[in-house]
């Protein structure tokens, strides 16, 4: 697809400000984060100096990567962290610069720096989930009591109310909410484990470094070494298709209640089509079955990723670098139309008499 075509699709398909969480600016100040406070924990061990420690942080502060050099070097190393080091090192200098990510690996970083994108990410998340729950629940209370018809495998079966299909809508959304403490607390993980995942480095002082390192970054500190182990993620994936599953459910339904021959449903806002001026298309319904049914396909592919070969797999895991983030886009989307949608809505059913 062009450029010009994706231009056309943004704001139709691609949500800004997870865009802004999850892109190269944020990934970029996450890992320098990472690479600042772990000097600082070993320092504060006695690991490293003390000097060498607040070099790093003054340097860092005012580090400039090279994001052309970044983008070269990636195509031959598949990863950021060893030319990202280099760079800093340079900018660095002297003797603290030997000090810079000590006993640390590639992935480290780049799991923990996910792992701080994922923070604001999931708030957003949350928030905007409950902003439609509510929305929902407020559609119960002034529509509630209206009639409709209800459909068991699109045909007509017994009389319901608007609220048995509309609470069918916000009870999923509602059980997401509730569980997103869970999805955070199993993501928001440091991750400093070493070269094969046995943190040779650091000898005894490994648990209390991680443990220091993670209180400093706002993180917990996982019982296992997360290198290879990557059920979270898919734990992870699998509440985005959730959340877009229930939207998309509700976009569906809405779709089908607008039909001309249903009339079951008003909404404002339709989209006009270029060859019948009478229309007026569901577009946000429709776009939000499409994003539930893109998140669903994604699923597959995270489940692929749960195969790490020995301890640590490129293939894997770069297969959760193309599949996540477009996965967290989609659910943000998503949640920002079905709040359009929800209060784009005039009525459902019809009054009772």
């Amino acid at each position: 697809m062009s450029q010009i075509a994706l231009a056309f699709l943004d704001a139709l398909l691609t949500d800004q400000e997870m865009a802004q969480l999850m892109g190269t600016k944020a990934d970029l100040a996450a890992m320098l984060r990472f690479e600042v406070e772990l000097a600082a924990a070993q320092a504060e061990l006695g690991m490293i100096p003390a000097d060498h420690a607040e070099a790093i942080r003054a340097k860092t502060a005012t580090f400039s990567p090279d994001v052309a050099s970044l983008t070269r070097a990636v195509l031959k190393d598949g990863v950021v962290p060893p030319d990202l080091i280099r760079q800093m090192r340079a900018h660095i200098g002297g003797e603290a610069a030997k000090s810079l990510h000590v006993g640390a690996t590639s992935q480290d970083v780049i799991d923990t720096a996910l792992a701080l994108k994922l923070k604001p990410a999931l708030e957003l998340l949350e928030s905007r989930l409950g902003a439609v729950s509510a929305a929902l629940s407020a559609l119960v209370a002034s529509q509630g009591d209206h009639a409709l018809m209800g459909r068991t495998r699109m045909q007509a079966a017994i009389p319901i109310t608007a609220r048995d299909r509309i609470e069918a809508w916000r009870a999923p959304l509602a059980r997401a909410l509730h569980d997103v403490a869970d999805v955070s607390a199993r993501n928001l993980i440091l991750t400093l484990a070493g070269a094969a995942g046995t943190s040779d480095k650091y000898a005894d002082k490994a648990e209390a470094l991680r443990a220091l390192l993670a209180a400093r970054l706002g993180l917990s500190a996982p019982d296992y070494t997360p290198h290879a182990q990557r059920d979270r993620i898919v734990a992870l994936g699998s509440w985005l298709s959730q959340v877009t599953g229930a939207l998309g459910k509700m976009g569906q339904d809405a779709a089908l209640m607008a039909q001309n021959e249903m009339a079951e449903i008003v909404m404002s806002g339709g989209g006009a089509s270029s060859a019948m001026a009478h229309k007026q298309n569901p577009v946000l319904a429709e776009t939000l079955v499409a994003l539930a049914r893109f998140n669903a396909v994604q699923i597959s592919g995270l489940h692929q990723s749960l195969v790490h070969e020995q301890e640590r797999s490129g293939a894997a895991w770069t297969l959760e670098w193309m599949i996540l983030p477009p996965m967290l886009n989609a659910t943000a989307t998503a949640l920002a139309h079905a709040g359009t949608l929800v209060a784009s809505i005039r009525s459902v059913g019809k009054p009772n008499p």
